[in-house]
């Protein structure tokens, strides 16, 4: 049983390393510009029903939540379609590679929710820009697995992060727009990137 289960570790760690130098394909460009759809709408919803997101940050929150939750639920149905297609046998490694290289970013934006939310919630109003700074660190460590030229929608979230914190310190308030046009816009870029590089060039091999 020892040599059994040895045999199948190393297949396991070999099956990890093919994955880590193979290009993840699972993700899909018309998925990727729905997703900011979701964020487009999300944005003229609150905007047309909160009035005042500032004064009613549990809704506003809750609102962005629920979009975060259904891009997520739509990215991981195309990427599970996607990897079985393009990667067969690898299809689990390359889904377990490319969830682990995301995994911090959104589990540290949860967290950072939580604390601010139960200790300074007079600081809400940082929320939209940190996420966007921490979605920019979760694609720039995908970019050893995706066309390089994602790091293009990194450096934008990464910049638009900055300068929404900046734009909100002026009035410590929420809006809609300030969360929903950079994932509009970072998105359309991510789409872009992926319907380009779809025919396999641009890609790490």
């Amino acid at each position: 049983m020892r040599d059994l289960d040895k045999a199948l570790a190393d297949i396991g760690a070999i099956r990890s390393q093919i994955a880590a130098g193979t290009a993840f394909r699972g993700y899909g460009p018309a998925t990727m510009a729905a997703t900011g759809a979701v964020a487009l709408l999300t944005a003229i919803l609150q905007f047309w029903l909160l009035g005042d997101p500032t004064g009613k940050p549990l809704g506003f929150f809750f609102g962005w939540f629920i979009a975060a939750a259904l891009s997520v639920l739509m990215i991981g149905i195309e990427m599970r379609a996607r990897s079985r297609r393009h990667h067969s046998g690898l299809a689990d490694a390359m889904i377990h590679q490319a969830v682990e290289q995301f995994l911090p970013a959104g589990v540290a934006g949860v967290l950072l929710a939580v604390v601010l939310w139960k200790f300074a919630g007079e600081t809400l109003w940082l929320l939209p820009g940190l996420w966007q700074i921490l979605v920019s660190l979760g694609i720039f460590a995908s970019v050893r697995s995706l066309p390089r030229t994602v790091a293009l929608a990194g450096a934008w979230y990464f910049v638009s992060g900055f300068a929404v914190v900046v734009l909100a310190s002026q009035t410590h308030t929420l809006s809609p727009w300030t969360m929903g046009l950079p994932f509009v816009i970072g998105q359309s870029v991510m789409a872009a990137i992926l319907y380009v590089a779809s025919g396999d060039h641009d890609v790490e091999d």
